[in-house]
């Protein structure tokens, strides 16, 4: 039996693979995604600092030496694209980790359990969902960098909690819903009849069901999760400097944009490319995971 199970699941696997494959434009992305990653994680190959300062190299064109030309500080805006992707993708990724996480346990418990359980969890959503997302990100991250406790002086963790913080709620109300079909359904059933716990329940036989949806999900967080840090740095509100985020250097260059555009055009780019990069993914992901194509398929 648990050698059938395992062919059958590797065959399926093997179908969800070549759906999102078929999706040409989701295969690029997921490459250019992977370069940007590679790029930025090997930051430190470029003979620049991100941080050091040389005023009299201030606002050099596009050349040999600097492929993205410098900024008013005479700073290389290559290497500081470079070191900005680091900052903003592990934003990205880590607060939609934490705010997938937070949705789907809320959700779950929401979907599964109903009553006065749901009642309470969806009201809680409910009220997070009334909240004016940017303003409380403003606040919240002035607030915490006004704190004495020495982990809040990070300001990329700042932001990662902060997003997490106001960004579960979606998940959580998808989660909840995909929970509220499934419960029903024959498998679930036999399960309880059988004797099986809820927690086996919910994370042996439903949550598995549900990875499709939450991956999506996950991929339109993640872009999300990248413009919102973008615009709180572009605003003084997030990641502080010198750490260069995509957003940060955005800001430093509205003032020099008619003098050197480039030290704008190239942050933006970077944040158009990966926001579009991660939206393919998130489709080929959605045609991957079509049980009825899966089906036909098999």
């Amino acid at each position: 039996m648990n050698e059938a199970t395992t062919i059958q699941e590797q065959s399926m696997a093997r179908v969800i693979l070549r759906r999102f494959f078929k999706h040409k434009l989701a295969g690029i992305a997921i490459a250019i995604l992977a370069l940007l990653v590679l790029a930025s994680a090997f930051a430190f190959v470029t003979p620049y600092s991100p941080t050091d300062q040389e005023p009299t190299n201030s606002f050099q064109k596009i050349s040999a030496d600097h492929w993205f030309g410098t900024d008013e500080l005479g700073r290389d805006v290559f290497t500081r694209i470079l070191y900005g992707g680091r900052v903003s993708l592990t934003v990205g990724l880590f607060s939609t980790f934490l705010s997938i996480t937070l949705g789907v346990l809320v959700g779950a418990l929401s979907g599964y359990f109903g009553g006065w359980i749901d009642s309470a969890l969806m009201r809680v959503t409910d009220a997070f969902l009334t909240f004016p997302t940017i303003f409380v990100l403003i606040i919240l991250g002035a607030f915490l960098r006004e704190q004495q406790v020495p982990w809040l002086k990070n300001s990329v963790l700042i932001v990662i909690i902060i997003i997490a913080a106001l960004s579960w709620m979606w998940p959580a109300r998808l989660v909840r819903g995909l929970f509220i079909v499934l419960r029903e359904r024959e498998f679930v059933t036999a399960c309880r009849a059988l004797g099986g716990s809820s927690t086996r329940i919910i994370i042996q036989h439903i949550l598995p069901n549900c990875i499709g949806p939450i991956l999506v999900s996950g991929t339109l967080q993640m872009a999300s999760a990248i413009i919102t840090e973008s615009g709180l740095s572009y605003l003084g509100f997030g990641v502080q400097p010198p750490t260069p985020t995509w957003g940060s250097i955005l800001a430093t260059a509205q003032n020099q944009v008619f003098r050197a555009p480039w030290i704008a055009f190239y942050p933006g780019l970077m944040i158009f490319i990966t926001v579009m990069a991660i939206n393919y993914i998130g489709d080929g992901l959605r045609d991957a995971f079509d049980p009825y194509v899966i089906h036909a398929e098999k």
